[in-house]
């Protein structure tokens, strides 16, 4: 079993997700692109962008875990909610996906993402914040922190864990 993971971000909230998961392993980041727009506008480009991350760092080095997690927006109807996707690839093709919990966003953000184009901007104006995406993430806002962006990502994580586990057992 490998025991090297990175992960395709620096963000610390997905950085920290993975090692709340991979204790044990030896966790690294890498700044990797997701291929997919700054904001991605539904699940299939939410997934593809954790995709595009996880086998970028999978490939990155022999014997390694690659671990891809991407946020993104999508709509059910006509209202807007957050999602979030995972990827886990490992050197000799293994690839699998998982999705997390969802939140409908507020009227208001989705008007203002319209305009701003990236939710990271509108949420840290919204909140008079800094930096929220590296914090609670607009999941924790509109949770009032049940739920962190990290607590989120660490549940797709566990996700992307288990089915690794259950195809190597």
């Amino acid at each position: 079993m490998q025991e090297t993971v990175i992960i395709g971000s620096k963000n610390p909230t997905k950085v920290e997700a993975v090692k709340n998961v991979f204790q044990g392993f030896e966790v690294s980041s890498l700044d990797v692109p997701s291929s997919v727009s700054v904001q991605p506008f539904s699940d299939e480009e939410t997934r593809a962008g954790a995709i595009n991350r996880a086998k970028a760092c999978a490939a990155s080095s022999s014997g390694a875990i690659g671990i891809g997690l991407e946020g993104g927006v999508m709509y059910v109807d006509d209202t807007l909610f957050l999602c979030n996707w995972g990827a886990l690839a490992t050197d000799d093709g293994e690839l699998f996906t998982a999705s997390g919990a969802r939140i409908a966003l507020p009227k208001e953000i989705e008007n203002e993402l319209k305009t701003a184009g990236e939710l990271s901007i509108v949420m840290d104006a919204y909140t008079k914040k800094e930096n929220v995406r590296s914090h609670e993430g607009a999941i924790g806002i509109f949770t009032n922190n049940l739920v962190s962006r990290e607590d989120m990502f660490t549940h797709v994580v566990q996700l992307l864990k288990g089915q690794l586990d259950f195809a190597n057992k």
